[in-house]
Order: structure tokens, then C-alpha cells, then sequence
């Protein structure tokens, strides 16, 4: 279970780098939770129906159920999952790439 734990924790903060890698004038993201994902999204003004907010709001809520599930032993939901978190955080490095803060 330890293994899962700091999968999880590595692939938040795996997220959190490529968000934050970005330069955010205004303030950086500091966490995945729904109220720092919200204040985030307010200070830098960003469109909250964008790509990159859903992404965010998307990876925010598969973590969360792979925290629920860590205490269970590992289902094929939790194996997908995971990789479903994988290909989100690929999916917002491909969304950063080379893109300035201020277009979203």
C-alpha cells in the first residue's frame, strides 16, 4: 500500500510541476484540492471552462478516488485509473507546451 501512496503523491506532484513550470503571473498552483483549484483559477484569471481547467479539475478528481481506493486492495479501476492520471498529466504538458499563461 505504501507503493500506491507514493504513486499517487508522485503523480500530484508530477501535476503540479508541469502547472506551475508554466511562470503564472499571479500565483502558482498549490494544490489539487476543489478551493485551490477555484482560487487558482480566479487570481490568474483564467477561463474556467478551458482545456487546461478541466484538465486540472479532471486529474484533481481521479487522484482523489485513487486516495479512496488505496486502502483496498488494487482493482482493475484503481490500475486504470492510475494510468488515466498518467495520460491526463501528459495531456497538460502537451497543453503547455510553449503556450503563454495569459491565453487562458
Amino acid at each position: 500500500m505504501q507503493h500506491e501512496f507514493n504513486n499517487r503523491i508522485a503523480a500530484q506532484r508530477a501535476i503540479l510541476k508541469i502547472v506551475n513550470g508554466n511562470g503564472w503571473e499571479a500565483e502558482d498552483l498549490f494544490g489539487l484540492s476543489h478551493k485551490a483549484i477555484e482560487r487558482w483559477v480566479s487570481i490568474n484569471r483564467l477561463d474556467p471552462n478551458s482545456a487546461l481547467v478541466n484538465l486540472v479539475k479532471e486529474a484533481a478528481q481521479k487522484l482523489f478516488f485513487l486516495a479512496n481506493k488505496s486502502q483496498e486492495q488494487i482493482t482493475s479501476e484503481y490500475e486504470r485509473t492510475s494510468s488515466e492520471v498518467s495520460a491526463i498529466r501528459d495531456a497538460l504538458a502537451a497543453e503547455l507546451a510553449g503556450v503563454n499563461p495569459s491565453h487562458f
